[in-house]
């Protein structure tokens, strides 16, 4: 499978089978984790994998009751360690790095045929004290994993190329 095709064939899953990830299929997606680009390389992140039948049932109810993410037999919760770092443009590091090391994630599990979902929505405080998050740290997003338990739509609106590039000016 190429990169372009891996990409597209990326989609946001919301019905999970209760099958296992086979451990290396995991492991590859959390490598892909691991080697996604930070700023000045810093690699401030901390993935928790959560697979506790208990503990995704209450990140579950800290997600506001989105029942898939408690259905996504693997949750990796995805965590800054570093809060305070801003790049020399001013911007907040951490959120634009775990974006990176997640969406890497994503298309290694297109990849290995692993559904996932990101989620953003949820009570951070609540998900860090199920998971015991240092107070300094961030629980940044929530990446759900799992085989889908239905086909997901292949079809789904995106603008056009040209909708959304400009050559050497806005």
């Amino acid at each position: 499978m190429g990169m372009l095709e891996a990409i597209e064939r990326r989609k946001s899953v919301r019905a999970f089978k209760h099958n296992p990830i086979q451990q290396e299929k995991l492991n590859n997606i959390l490598e892909a984790g691991r080697i996604a680009p930070s700023a000045k390389n810093r690699q401030p992140w901390r993935f928790i994998v959560i697979q506790d039948k208990e503990k995704r049932k209450r990140i579950e109810e800290a997600a506001y009751g989105q029942e898939h993410v408690g259905q996504a037999p693997v949750i990796i919760a995805a965590c800054s360690t570093n809060i305070d770092y801003r790049m020399p443009n001013g911007q907040l590091s951490y959120p634009i790095d775990i974006s990176f090391a997640v969406s890497f994630m994503m298309i290694q599990a297109a990849h290995e045929n692993i559904g996932s979902c990101v989620i953003t929505t949820f009570d951070e405080a609540e998900v860090k004290e199920i998971l015991t998050v240092p107070y300094s740290m961030r629980v940044v997003m929530l990446l759900l994993l799992g085989h889908p338990a239905e086909e997901v739509a292949s079809i789904r609106e995106r603008k056009q190329l040209h909708e959304i590039t400009a050559k050497d000016h806005w």
